[in-house]
């Protein structure tokens, strides 16, 4: 286990982990869950970096990560074996990364697929707008209501970040994580609905 004030101006020193440290974290404790997104979180980025080509889906796939481990430990109040966390978040990770990575492949296939768009003159671009609208509803009805309401605060009505974290009761970098998940799920609804209608 790092030391009591783990150091969070982080230097790639590889901890070990135990019963305490994953205890700490499953309760929410601000210093663990510190250490946990810096330290886990540079890790996934230097794995991540040589792995995944785009910047964006690399970051996706390193929230969704430490939300799901965080998920997982809250769901069932910590993980057998403590002493290996490490090697149970980089297992995390490794199924974040082939979820994402073919979602991303069906979603290029979908685009390669796709008839060049004539750009010249846009006479139904009011319809498109219109239809486009429709099927963002539509899709927002689909997912979980948490999901839903983050999504319409912050994109459709654009409020305060501060207000919407007061709102779901998390922190800054909290929300970014479920911000992440949240456009994760409504990206693959979407890129499900598109390939039925073609």
């Amino acid at each position: 286990m790092p030391p009591s004030g783990y150091n969070v101006s982080l230097t790639l020193n590889f901890h070990s982990f135990d019963g305490e440290y994953v205890r700490r974290l499953t309760e929410g404790d601000p210093l663990v869950s510190d250490h946990f997104s810096a330290y886990f979180g540079e890790l996934l980025s230097l794995k991540l970096r040589v792995r995944v080509r785009s910047p964006q889906l690399a970051e996706d796939i390193k929230q969704e990560t430490l939300l799901r481990v965080l998920q997982t430990l809250r769901q069932k109040g910590g993980v057998e074996h403590p002493e290996r966390f490490g090697a149970f978040v980089n297992a995390v990770s490794n199924n974040v990364l082939l979820e994402m990575l073919r979602g991303a492949r069906r979603h290029d296939q979908i685009d390669e697929d796709a008839e060049p768009q004539d750009r010249s003159v846009d006479l139904d671009a009011a319809l498109v707008t219109r239809e486009r609208k429709t099927q963002v509803h539509a899709i927002l009805a689909e997912l979980p209501e948490k999901d839903r309401e983050l999504l319409r605060m912050v994109f459709l009505e654009e409020q305060d970040r501060t207000e919407v974290c007061r709102r779901f009761q998390v922190d800054g970098e909290y929300l970014r994580v479920l911000l992440h998940r949240a456009k994760w799920r409504f990206r693959n609804l979407y890129s499900k609905r598109l390939s039925s209608t073609q």
